[in-house]
């Protein structure tokens, strides 16, 4: 999408984020500036009631001010303002953008606000860690669409806010300091600040900074911060409630709500065997009292808006603290979070008795997201690979169809995808994967609620947005110290993008360079892979060998003069041109490409056609079904037809699932049509 206008929310506004200091609440519901909730009345009488999922946002303050004055950023010459950012080296080593999301989030909700979305949920890591500086930034943010637009927002956590469940020492070694060099920052009670850091781990040239302005923050202090965006009832809501309140809509007030919202009273044992208090079994140990902020509430009559906090934090067995939630996820909610997946049935249970249209979000999928692939890529990359772990179990997504929820949209795998689950007494459960801001494709879902139980899912893709190449020069700096110190570089074309989704597509692909081809991809396939180009790889179809992958590329170079080579070279020739290509179309593309195309379907879906040309895409067809017909008849299971011809099949199933673009969802039955896209 073109985006015509934008707010130049800092330019215009004068609003200076970070300008005052995090501080610790009190146990109540924080009284924070009032955040304007009313809806206007067309949007609930009889007009078409729109709700935007943007997960993953991972907001960095970029113009962040240290309340500390402990660091100054970057002075930059198209905004007048100094930039405190993070290394492109580190960006490109990440599956987020740490940076370039705080231009995407200004335009996603100016796009937001064009289309007179009035309900913006963000389903977890809505921010990067918690800091101080990029809560408080954050909350301004939302604060201005808030008073400007009408917004009303609603946060649910993911596993980078709160990273732990209390407050804790943390900070980044590779902010981008002076003279294009890495800048540590840390907080005070840090390794770094205390000067124990081993010293494998402190190589900038540049020394550390402390400041409390990048410690992670807890729940407390995070719930405190954002409490206007759905973690505390607000006078404009019809109804709000979490797992531990006890009142009901009959006798509800907002009073109430508040009186039963404090922190204190939103707390849960859990211990390392499962959930505490009154699930708690013999012999559980290593329990502790933590934060849940769960929610319902019902913004615009008729709809309830289920946050999900499914975040959960193991005890560590030593007693040392929690572990992180990011892979946890739904797997751990039946055991250690049991109250919250009890709630749930209950609120599905009184949305249907009310006649409330009922929308669950959470950080955390609630299906299998690569299309029924995870068997098969555990076959071929490994069960530890392609970040499996957060995968829930089939039995846990069955479990939470039971439920009766019908609709959730989640976050956290930065990727497009739509799931389902059913029950075995045939509930169905549709999970939207939505897309992140920070990376590729930068997209967003909005849910338009229809009439007869219908639901329109629709990804608003971010292709340009303004000032999206502001911090350049910052990282051509950085570039040109690189280059001086002889050290691993990343690709300078980065710098090229003519558009966001272009810069997110470099992204990938360095991604897939410097991090997925390394770690997940087993070493003899990833060598072959990148040694080869697309007219070997048809060769290669219709060679006649036993050899194995390893083995074909030591031999390559004499096997490539071979007759039998020859022979493959001319049943390859006559098979591309029957499909209408010739072997040098073929030899266009090598295999990384391949495997840039192969994380691109992976991550976006459909979204990603759009940056495959049809052509490869017809080539690719092609050498999946000459490969498979091939690996029938060979008995190895590391030839180079079963090797290659499962990370085929892998491409073309990522390409080929649920609708993920634009769809109607009937939640009487759960069936999905696609629409036009």
């Amino acid at each position: 999408m073109q985006f015509k206008h934008f707010s130049g929310f800092f330019l215009a506004t004068g609003i200076v984020l970070g300008s005052s200091a995090c501080s610790e609440q009190p146990d109540s519901t924080p009284a924070l500036t009032s955040v304007s909730t009313a809806i206007p009345a067309e949007t609930g009488n009889g007009q078409q009631l729109q709700i935007a999922f943007m997960p993953d946002i991972h907001f960095h303050d970029i113009y962040a001010n240290f309340s500390d004055g402990a660091f100054a950023g970057l002075p930059n010459s198209q905004s007048g303002k100094h930039a405190t950012i993070r290394s492109m080296a580190a960006q490109l080593k990440s599956t987020r953008l740490f940076n370039e999301n705080y231009f995407a989030l200004l335009a996603a909700l100016d796009d937001a606000a064009a289309r007179g979305v009035k309900l913006i949920a963000l389903p977890g890591d809505f921010s990067d860690d918690g800091q101080p500086l990029h809560i408080r930034g954050l909350a301004a943010i939302l604060q201005h669409y808030s008073a400007t637009y009408g917004m009303q927002f609603f946060a649910a956590p993911g596993n980078h806010d709160p990273v732990r469940p209390f407050s804790r020492p943390a900070g980044k070694s590779d902010y981008l300091g002076a003279n294009g060099y890495e800048q540590p920052i840390y907080s005070p009670g840090s390794a770094a600040c205390a000067g124990t850091l081993p010293a494998a781990q402190s190589h900038s040239k540049l020394s550390t900074i402390c400041s409390e302005e990048v410690k992670e923050l807890g729940y407390q202090e995070i719930m405190a911060q954002l409490a206007p965006f759905g973690f505390y009832p607000q006078p404009g809501y019809l109804y709000w409630e979490t797992p531990y309140s006890d009142y009901t809509e009959q006798n509800y007030s907002v009073n109430l709500a508040s009186k039963q919202a404090t922190y204190s009273q939103r707390q849960y044992e859990i211990c390392l065997q499962g959930t505490g208090g009154r699930y708690k079994q013999p012999g559980y140990s290593q329990c502790s009292m933590v934060p849940d902020s769960s929610y319902l509430v019902e913004p615009v009559e008729g709809l309830w808006l289920l946050a999900i906090d499914a975040n959960v934090y193991l005890p560590q067995a030593d007693g040392n603290g929690y572990a992180g939630a990011g892979n946890a996820g739904y797997n751990r909610m039946f055991s250690h979070k049991t109250q919250v997946t009890d709630w749930i049935t209950q609120v599905v249970q009184r949305a249907e008795q009310t006649g409330k249209t009922l929308i669950a979000f959470s950080h955390y999928p609630m299906t299998e997201f690569y299309n029924g692939q995870s068997a098969a890529i555990a076959a071929q990359f490994g069960a530890d690979s392609f970040q499996l772990a957060r995968r829930p179990a089939d039995k846990v997504s069955q479990l939470l169809a039971a439920t009766g929820l019908k609709l959730h949209i989640g976050g956290h795998m930065h990727i497009n995808d739509t799931g389902i689950s059913k029950s075995p007494d045939g509930k169905v459960l549709v999970n939207v994967q939505a897309p992140s801001l920070a990376a590729y494709v930068p997209a967003y879902k909005l849910v338009t609620i229809k009439p007869q139980q219908k639901v329109e899912v629709q990804t608003v893709v971010l292709d340009d947005i303004p000032r999206y190449n502001e911090l350049f020069e910052h990282y051509q700096q950085e570039y040109n110290r690189l280059t001086q110190q002889g050290l691993p570089l990343w690709n300078k074309a980065i710098l090229t993008a003519k558009n966001y989704r272009e810069f997110t597509n470099w992204h990938l692909s360095e991604l897939t360079r410097q991090r997925f081809l390394p770690q997940d991809w087993p070493v003899p396939l990833r060598d072959s892979l990148l040694a080869l180009n697309g007219r070997q790889m048809l060769v290669l179809s219709q060679l006649q060998s036993p050899l194995a992958v390893a083995l074909l590329l030591a031999e390559l170079p004499t096997l490539q003069q071979s007759q039998n080579w020859q022979q493959a070279a001319v049943a390859a020739d006559t098979l591309a041109t029957e499909a209408g290509f010739t072997l040098q179309q073929f030899a266009s593309w090598n295999g990384f490409d391949l495997a840039v195309d192969f994380y691109r379907l992976r991550n976006a879906g459909q979204l990603a056609l759009q940056d495959i040309s049809p052509q490869r895409l017809a080539q690719y067809q092609l050498l999946t079904r000459l490969l498979a017909a091939k690996a029938e008849t060979e008995t190895g299971s590391d030839s180079f037809a079963r090797q290659f011809g499962d990370v085929f099949q892998l491409l073309q199933a990522f390409r080929h699932g649920e609708s993920d673009m634009h769809f109607m969802l009937d939640l009487t039955n759960g069936s999905i049509s696609e629409l036009s896209r």
